[in-house]
């Protein structure tokens, strides 16, 4: 098979399109024929050598990928044979080898795609959605609710403007420059903003005619979240998953005493709860994709140009789920 592999870590153009042995699935494992493959920012850091949530960084050479989408076209020892030929979806966990043209996964962690989904929407929905509904279950939305949503045009941001509008509330969208902005009052936000635009805090202020923000959801941190929240009203809450505004790599989020709140990680998956947290999470975000209330935004590169898609990741040129499709 063709898979895209790391051998020393470093820049984008390390990431070498080669062809390798097919991986062999072990007993209770389904290898999938690979469709499409999530890319993640956190993807760039592992890329350079950096050790995330991971004990340590990656052995080279590796197979990075996490997230991947396709058909199920060979068993291991002990896997039911209804499974051959479904087309599943997969989060790998922190086990690389999505940047292929086939993968092997435990069978217990897939799912099957529902008929209306197509593999690249499947694997946004297991990685960013998962991520999307863990993040409203924190929120308290509905007709009276307004929400301040940074970063829209992203893959979480697009999902929670959906959810959002969905439940009846005003949602002012956040993001940068005209081409992003256009695409956040497409997908139905009340008021799409260019926060790289001089004073447009006013602008939000003046579209609400007074009524104050109940909740942001900050992904991105620094000047924007502090402009953000003080947007909000008593009792307003600032949801805090991400500081990309800080780079992955390193920095604090943007943190209002008494009014911002930490989301991901453990918290999430404790307020999910149940015997298998993460896997409520997905199920809920395929649900959602499935009846369509939820469409994610999804943004294709051949395999073969992964380092094309990391470059465009780190600078920022992307919008919504990047994928790499075989």
């Amino acid at each position: 098979m063709h898979a895209i592999r790391l051998h020393a870590f470093g820049p984008a153009e390390n990431l070498v399109h080669e062809e390798v042995a097919d991986p062999l699935p072990g007993p209770g494992q389904v290898r999938v024929a690979v469709a499409a493959a999530g890319v993640h920012l956190l993807d760039t850091a592992l890329r350079e050598g950096e050790q995330g949530p991971l004990p340590e960084p990656p052995a080279l050479p590796t197979i990075p990928g996490r997230e991947v989408a396709g058909v199920v076209e060979s068993l291991g020892e002990g896997v039911a044979t209804l499974w051959l030929g479904r087309r599943v979806v997969a989060h790998l966990g922190f086990a690389p080898g999505g940047y292929a043209e086939l993968a092997v996964t435990d069978v217990d962690g897939v799912h099957e795609i529902p008929a209306n989904l197509d593999f690249a929407a499947a694997v946004a929905m297991i990685g960013t959605g998962r991520t999307a509904m863990g993040i409203l279950q924190f929120a308290e939305l509905g007709p009276g609710a307004v929400a301040v949503i940074p970063a829209a045009a992203g893959g979480i941001g697009t999902l929670l403007v959906q959810y959002a509008k969905n439940a009846g509330a005003t949602v002012v969208g956040l993001a940068g420059g005209p081409e992003k902005t256009a695409r956040v009052a497409a997908n139905g936000a009340d008021l799409a903003v260019d926060y790289k635009e001089p004073g447009w805090p006013d602008k939000v202020r003046a579209h609400l005619a007074g009524r104050p923000a109940t909740v942001v959801f900050d992904g991105v941190g620094g000047e924007v979240a502090r402009h953000s929240t003080q947007l909000l009203g008593p009792g307003g809450r600032h949801l805090v998953f991400g500081w990309s505004a800080a780079g992955i790599r390193g920095g604090e989020p943007y943190l209002v005493d008494g009014v911002s709140e930490r989301v991901l990680g453990p918290v999430m998956m404790r307020k999910a709860g149940g015997p298998n947290p993460v896997r409520t999470l997905e199920l809920r975000a395929l649900a959602e994709a499935a009846a369509g209330r939820l469409t994610p935004a999804v943004q294709r590169f051949p395999l073969a140009e992964a380092a094309a898609a990391h470059r465009a990741l780190e600078t920022r040129r992307t919008t919504g789920k990047v994928v790499l499709e075989p």
